[in-house]
């Protein structure tokens, strides 16, 4: 269970994280939030996709990493096998949060990475933030702004009924198959028929470039399917 904590160097100035990615160290995510800024890095990797909060009904676009729970396909002994890590990945075990009307950043105590021995320190010798902190204080904010930008994004698409569910049967070379449920993408035959208005209030948000970059992304399923049956080969 998570241990939230306000950061501060006081508490927290013989805390060090460990930046290794490993399935053991909470990498072990199936999918992970993303906002449409990312969307250009992350298409060239990563299927993207919208998921429905069940808790909230909120639409918002996520990058898929595996077919199951619990699995990274990306997260191997060698670490990351991409070329970007996802924000949301990076960003981990801190998160923002609010404090008399300001951001601040918490930390997850409890999180695999959270050590005093070893990785990478969050304080200076007489308190300062390290570079390491920085960068981390850097990533919140345009966490922060990129996932507002992303519910603006899911609910400019829902009104004009963009988003349609669908399902994905997968079967492997070993014929274990999967069937990915809980997902939702860009109804492209909708698409087709916006009108020029329309599709130019997308563009001039910025939206109608992230729209393509999400079909664009499609073609990862073939990387993450190949991924799959190279790690079932291999054990």
């Amino acid at each position: 269970m998570a241990t939230i904590e306000l950061l501060n160097n006081v508490d927290h100035s013989g805390v060090k994280i460990r930046t290794e990615r490993s399935p053991q160290l909470g990498d072990n995510q199936m999918f992970c939030l993303s906002f449409p800024a990312e969307f250009r890095a992350a298409q060239a990797y990563y299927p993207i996709l919208f998921y429905k909060d069940n808790n909230t009904g909120r639409f918002m676009p996520v990058l898929l990493l595996g077919f199951q729970a619990g699995e990274n396909l990306f997260v191997q002994q060698q670490g990351w096998q991409a070329g970007y890590v996802p924000l949301d990945i990076a960003r981990a075990p801190f998160t923002i949060g609010m404090q008399n009307a300001e951001r601040v950043i918490h930390l997850d105590m409890a999180h695999p990475k959270v050590n005093t021995s070893s990785g990478e320190a969050l304080f200076l010798e007489f308190g300062g933030q390290s570079p390491y902190l920085q960068q981390v204080a850097e990533q919140l904010e345009t966490l922060h702004h990129g996932i507002t930008d992303a519910g603006q994004f899911s609910q400019q698409l829902l009104a004009l009924e963009l988003i349609e569910s669908f399902v994905l049967d997968v079967t492997l070379n070993n014929g274990q198959q999967h069937s990915l449920h809980g997902f939702y993408t860009i109804n492209e035959p909708r698409l087709a028929r916006l009108s020029a208005e329309q599709l130019a209030q997308l563009q001039q948000t910025g939206y109608l470039e992230a729209i393509y970059m999400m079909l664009a992304s499609q073609s990862q399923f073939a990387r993450l399917i190949g991924i799959k049956n190279q790690l079932s080969a291999s054990n």
